[in-house]
């Protein structure tokens, strides 16, 4: 008896653990089609209308509130000439709509899955500053909707957008740029429909974000509510801080100016008889310098203002100018000097006295009286009263210190180091070169502590 009734309990036991297998299986198999009840149940025809949106908090008649965050996946590029960068970001969207609630299925149904944006009622928000934009749709459109049990919506999609960017150049390319990115509601006004930005962390951005020529320092969250005549609209705007990598510009500008102009000094070591080598070494430099400054100029806008650059090149093309100029200086003091040593090797010193004191006043000459009286043989009283001593006269006495005086005045004196220097080369063709060696580089050296000094305390104020 005691094993028939064993045999029975077993085979009970059996059979119980198959039907819990089979519910359990039932109800996983089940799961999927919940999906689409509760789909239709709160999307059906006639239950849910698209057009209309949700309701404020607590389902009172206030605006709706959407919450948004972003994350930045890449900048492509951030454009000079046209005031405009390139971003590809990852935009996201909360809200409550309390019409698409639904059972959970205590736990089981975390949340409903659309990729189908106009079934659901959307914010009509829009980038306000955006130039041109696209959706991705490979292989899939990126995009999708995520309803929750207690109504939350969620929307996320990944766009492609060129933004405006406007930019002051004063200090380029030592300067910092802030790019905004605006997004607001086209057509509800605030008494409908309000953005702001999702607590915690709205902005994310890639960690391996990589810029062109560029740095993301920091971004910034902000509110940019705009009032038109139409009435009060919602804005969020991102304010993204850009730095200029100066070490590009700094190989790229800078080192190639400095070593045209020190180039340029070369003519000064030059001599001054060889004209072809000095001629072409200025051109060339020169035509090198404006090509360079006609490039940089190629690559930014046109402005009304003066930009760093512009004054650094500005300044490197004047000093090659200048180098050129002072071989014309001095091809010109040499023709000089030639002049002056032509004149003296045709007219030695000791007939360039005769003939100065030939060319003296009559007056000037002493005349020899007595030779004149002893020759004719004339022994009268003029004669005695030229031999007697002479007095004399209180204006003969001043004529005396006068001479005095210039005398005084006309003594060497004594030579400083510099004219001592100078007196070394006898020519002054040679002077003017020896002379630009040395004040061509100081005023550069001047010129860049100068610069430098300016510009970099320029930007450490637009920091702060």
């Amino acid at each position: 008896m005691w094993p028939g009734v064993l045999k029975l309990l077993v085979l009970l036991t059996f059979l119980l653990h198959l039907s819990r297998c089979a519910q359990l299986q039932k109800k996983v198999v089940n799961f999927r089609e919940k999906e689409k009840e509760v789909l239709d149940d709160i999307l059906g025809p006639g239950r849910y209308d698209a057009r209309i949106r949700p309701s404020g908090e607590n389902g009172t008649d206030g605006p709706t509130n959407v919450k948004v965050n972003i994350f930045l996946r890449s900048i492509s590029k951030i454009d000079d000439y046209n005031m405009e960068y390139s971003v590809q970001l990852t935009f996201r969207e909360q809200w409550l709509d309390e019409r698409l609630r639904f059972s959970d299925f205590k736990g089981r149904l975390k949340y409903l899955t659309l990729t189908d944006a106009s079934r659901v009622w959307m914010p009509d928000l829009f980038f306000s500053n955006e130039k041109e934009g696209h959706f991705h749709n490979i292989i899939m459109p990126n995009v999708y909707i995520r309803i929750f049990p207690n109504g939350f919506v969620l929307y996320s999609i990944r766009i492609s957008l060129t933004l405006s960017c406007p930019m002051n150049l004063k200090l380029y390319p030592l300067d910092r740029q802030v790019c905004s990115l605006r997004m607001a509601s086209y057509g509800w006004t605030t008494d409908d429909l309000v953005f702001l930005w999702k607590e915690g962390d709205p902005v994310q951005v890639v960690k391996n974000l990589h810029l062109p020529r560029f740095t993301l320092e920091k971004f910034y969250t902000d509110y940019c509510n705009s009032k038109t005549n139409t009435g009060e609209y919602s804005c969020l705007k991102v304010d993204l801080l850009f730095k200029r990598e100066f070490s590009y510009y700094l190989i790229q500008i800078y080192i190639p100016c400095c070593m045209l102009v020190i180039v340029s000094w070369v003519s000064f070591w030059l001599d001054q008889s060889a004209v072809p080598a000095r001629v072409s070494l200025g051109v060339t430099t020169l035509l090198t310098m404006a090509t360079q400054t006609s490039g940089i100029n190629a690559s930014l806008p046109p402005v009304s203002y003066t930009k760093a650059i512009d004054i650094w090149t500005g300044v490197c093309l004047t000093f090659v100018f200048g180098a050129l100029l002072e071989f014309a200086l001095v091809n010109y003091a040499s023709r000089s000097d030639m002049h002056s040593d032509n004149i003296e090797k045709k007219y030695p010193p000791s007939e360039t006295e005769q003939s100065t004191s030939m060319d003296l006043p009559s007056d000037q000459v002493e005349p020899d009286n007595s030779s004149n009286f002893a020759m004719t043989g004339y022994d009268g009283p003029l004669q005695h009263s030229l031999q007697k001593p002479l007095v004399r006269q209180p204006e003969d006495t001043m004529s005396m210190d006068r001479m005095q005086h210039c005398e005084l005045h006309m003594q060497p004196r004594k030579k400083n180091c510099c004219r001592s220097w100078l007196s070394k080369f006898p020519t002054r063709s040679k002077r003017i070169d020896v002379i630009s060696r040395i004040f061509f580089p100081i005023v550069f050296a001047f010129f860049n502590l100068t610069y430098w000094s300016t510009y970099l305390f320029r930007e450490e104020e637009q920091d702060e």
